[in-house]
């Protein structure tokens, strides 16, 4: 049997590092704003994510269709079309969505 001191020592040390994993982003926070490769990726990542999400959808949905790949790249081709005209993201990849859902349907 494991002994109550070695126990209640292990959960204590365990909650330590789990509240102190948790507190640091907050704790960081100013410096991570004002450091230049944080915000250098703040500008980057949001491109590189949707690039790899649409990549994902366009390459992975579009195998598993037997109709071929044309729900997607309508979809794709509408958010694109929707985003450089509107130049609006939420409308965009609604609509985007909604005729993906419609056209897969």
């Amino acid at each position: 049997m494991i002994d109550i001191t070695y126990a209640i020592g292990a959960i204590a040390a365990m909650a330590v590092v789990t509240f102190g994993l948790r507190a640091l982003p907050f704790l960081a926070a100013r410096w991570l704003q004002s450091h230049p490769l944080v915000q250098q990726l703040g500008r980057f990542l949001p491109l590189a994510i949707m690039a790899l999400l649409l990549l994902h959808t366009l390459v992975g949905s579009a195998r598993q269709n037997p109709s071929g790949p044309w729900a997607e790249a309508a979809a794709a081709a509408t958010v694109v079309a929707l985003q450089w005209w509107k130049k609006h993201p939420l409308l965009s990849i609604l609509t985007g969505t909604m005729l993906y859902v419609l056209l897969r349907n």
